[in-house]
């Protein structure tokens, strides 16, 4: 009898563990689904049945006439934003309130590789931020264009190999290798040549990050549901080691010194170079109240933090959105013409030479690649946490407490018919200058506020080149084994990612008669 009170005082004490949290939205009134013990609503995520993506888009639309809904990761409730006005509060107005990303588990006990400026929270984001901005410039930019041509030449000759061969070519994995090779050479100053190695280093390298083995995923569930347990476990482990290998053999040949490549880590060791980062905290006051004052070294661990962040981020992004492209193109053969037209018309005034210049007038073409942001985001959601002891959302009529959770569905908000007339038409006219809506916040691929993504003109400028370069040489049609809607890979993280990649026929152009 003893033994079976006992267990049932198990039992009760672990159901009541595992529900601790779950009527947080239950007592302010918000809308939501009942959680799981232990899961919240969050079991589909955890085993692979959902993305985050897709999760967040059905509670989008399931209340569509609420401001926010309440969700529950695991024992962490979540609020998925509805309202733009809410929204603009989150990223913008109070944004000293939310300034916290909310993706890691654990804030004391952080992974060395996830010390980077998209992972990063507090005063490590900030200081990263601000001395890592000037290093985004135009001329910046522009100083590392003859990089990408050499890679977009490539991408043509592979392109081209494939279609000679008469065989569907998978334009998800054609861009990446792509974008893995310009990244090879902006971030690290090496040839990644994955274009033309089919098991180049690098490629191997991205598939590591982005498709993690089944003790990674378990290591990841722990943290998430045990987060104090589990907190010297590592997610990134493997891809660490590697990241700090390669790192510090390029520091150790440029004797920690700029090289004049241009590059992403010469631009670090420019960083290095100007001394101790120094700001006011956004986290520490002094006694009489005002900001104390934090200062952080750019280590040879935060470089190489930062080198991952950029190669993870620089790559998978692009070659998603890109590829996403190119299969509307492929349905939509008068599109593609008018983006063949605008691609012609730019190169003959440039000598049919790609250049910084050339890709900046290719406007039809820029609202091509909007418009398949819009339809299929990489970052299909905004995570951020409350930061601050408690915060009034007034236009829901409620505080939200340190720790939890706002979610922004971009995936859902920008594939709405309220905000995008017949949505699943591909018109990239809706971005022609004078058509774009009033409200910014309808349209968040590379996010809003301080915390907007630092790359938008380098992620631009390589997905435009590589998307001008395609398509000057061919044209896309579907393949036999094409999907009009490509199925979303539940098991994607934070970038979204097809299913059973993007196979494509590439056609190769006759310019006089195209």
């Amino acid at each position: 009898m003893f033994a079976f009170i006992v267990a049932v005082l198990v039992v009760i004490a672990a159901y009541l563990f595992g529900t601790r949290t779950h009527s947080y939205w239950l007592n302010r009134g918000i809308k939501h689904d009942k959680p799981l013990p232990f899961f919240g609503t969050n079991a589909r995520v955890l085993f692979g049945k959902k993305s985050i993506t897709e999760v967040l888009a059905e509670a989008y639309w399931k209340y569509p006439n609420e401001k926010a809904v309440g969700l529950y990761f695991e024992h962490r409730p979540v609020l998925v934003l509805r309202d733009f006005d809410v929204i603009k509060r989150v990223l913008v107005t109070d944004f000293a309130s939310y300034y916290t990303r909310g993706v890691l588990s654990q804030k004391e006990e952080i992974e060395p590789i996830l010390r980077n400026l998209f992972f990063a929270d507090g005063d490590l984001w900030r200081l990263l931020r601000q001395r890592m901005t000037p290093a985004f410039t135009s001329g910046k930019l522009k100083a590392m264009f003859p990089l990408i041509v050499e890679r977009a030449e490539k991408l043509q000759l592979r392109a081209l190999n494939a279609a000679a061969a008469g065989k569907p070519i998978d334009a998800r994995d054609l861009m990446a290798r792509y974008t893995t090779d310009f990244i090879g050479a902006c971030g690290f100053g090496l040839d990644a040549d994955s274009l033309n190695d089919e098991d180049s280093p690098f490629r191997q390298l991205g598939v590591k990050i982005f498709k993690p083995k089944p003790k990674a995923i378990i290591t990841l569930m722990l943290k998430n549901l045990f987060p104090q347990t589990f907190k010297h476990f590592k997610f990134f482990g493997q891809v660490e080691e590697e990241i700090n290998a390669i790192v510090r053999h390029i520091l150790t040949q440029r004797n920690y010194e700029p090289s004049g490549r241009n590059d992403f880590i010469d631009l670090l060791l420019e960083c290095r170079k100007k001394g101790l980062m120094v700001m006011e905290s956004l986290e520490k006051k002094q006694a009489d109240g005002t900001p104390a004052k934090v200062s952080m070294e750019l280590d040879e661990a935060l470089i190489a933090a930062q080198v991952f962040v950029f190669f993870a981020a620089g790559f998978e992004t692009s070659s998603s959105a890109t590829s996403y492209t190119l299969h509307q193109l492929a349905f939509n053969p008068e599109v593609q013409k008018k983006a063949q037209d605008d691609v012609d018309r730019v190169l003959q005034k440039y000598n049919n030479k790609l250049s910084y210049d050339a890709i900046k007038e290719m406007t039809y073409l820029e609202c091509v690649f909007k418009e398949g942001m819009r339809m299929f985001p990489s970052l299909g959601y905004l995570m951020r946490e409350c930061a601050a002891p408690r915060a009034e959302i007034p236009e829901l009529g409620i505080t939200v407490n340190n720790g939890v959770k706002l979610a922004v569905p971009i995936q859902a908000l920008q594939n709405d018919p309220q905000y995008f007339d017949s949505p699943k038409e591909f018109r990239p006219e809706r971005f022609a200058e004078g058509n774009a809506g009033a409200n910014k916040f309808d349209y968040l691929p590379f996010g809003a506020g301080p915390r907007a993504c630092i790359g938008e003109r380098l992620g631009l400028m390589q997905s435009l080149a590589g998307l001008a370069a395609v398509l000057a040489r061919f044209t896309v049609k579907p393949a036999p084994a094409s999907q009009r809607w490509p199925a979303v890979d539940p098991r994607g993280g934070i970038v979204q990612v097809v299913k059973d990649g993007i196979p494509l026929i590439f056609q190769e152009r006759n310019r006089k008669t195209n």
